[in-house]
């Protein structure tokens, strides 16, 4: 009889799931968390409070089934006070747009967001054109920079339109070998990024800069600067001696 007292006792005190999700006690909200018959909604509804403690969305990262969930295991890795080996641990189980999301929400962590875009960098061998072309377009300024390199013009293209995108990173890929000369053409004739000076000076030291672009950009630049830029460019030295030679002649007239 005392057993079932207790038992009976026990049962009273425990809330049922929709009530223990909005409990302020560590112990049931961590019962709860571990509890088989938690749903997705519910589930979601414990990790909505921002001050929620780690131990408990440690105790839910646990909880198998669960964790199957695309939106639980998203709410996981995205919740501010999750324990980073946890996090860590769960992005290579999400998906490509789910990692994009994570690199653009300000309460993720910067060494989190900095692992969601190292995983969607090694996926992007393998993920399709058109999923490439939504991340041109949205994802961040790192992840745009890679698809610059992309040899389909239109994700490159894409790209360049990326409001994410920064002229560091532009210039970056500018300086690299690699770049091709399809997205040397698209910077050389763009509204925007034409007119910046570093990107000028990028595209005057890039090997597959035509000769009218180059005299363009080079025009109004001194001729002690021209001859520095020179110095360090992969320019053919007969475009070089073109630009210099003019730039020379206008200076003594």
């Amino acid at each position: 009889m005392e057993i079932n007292s207790t038992a009976a006792q026990k049962a009273i005190e425990e809330p049922p799931l929709e009530q223990a999700v909005h409990s302020q006690s560590l112990e049931i909200l961590e019962r709860a968390a571990r509890n088989p018959a938690l749903t997705e909604d519910l589930a979601l509804t414990l990790l909505k409070p921002p001050a929620l403690p780690a131990a408990v969305i440690e105790t839910l990262s646990n909880n198998g089934a669960l964790l199957k969930q695309r939106k639980v295991r998203l709410a996981v890795v995205e919740h501010p006070r999750t324990p980073r080996h946890v996090s860590l641990s769960l992005l290579r189980k999400l998906y490509t747009f789910d990692l994009m999301h994570l690199t653009l929400t300000p309460v993720v962590p910067a060494d989190v967001k900095k692992a969601a875009e190292e995983n969607l960098l090694t996926r992007l061998s393998t993920i399709s054109l058109g999923e490439k072309l939504s991340l041109a377009r949205r994802a961040s300024g790192r992840i745009a920079e890679q698809l610059l390199l992309e040899k389909e013009a239109r994700i490159m293209q894409t790209a360049l339109e990326n409001s994410r995108l920064t002229e560091a990173s532009l210039v970056k890929v500018l300086t690299q070998s690699g770049s091709s000369e399809t997205l040397v053409a698209a910077v050389c004739h763009h509204a925007k990024w034409s007119q910046r000076r570093e990107v000028r000076i990028a595209l005057l030291r890039n090997d597959k800069t035509s000769l009218a672009k180059a005299s363009e950009f080079a025009q109004p630049l001194p001729l002690a600067v021209l001859r520095e830029i020179l110095k360090n460019s992969r320019l053919p030295a007969s475009v070089k001696e073109c630009l210099l030679n003019s730039k020379a002649s206008m200076n003594t007239h």
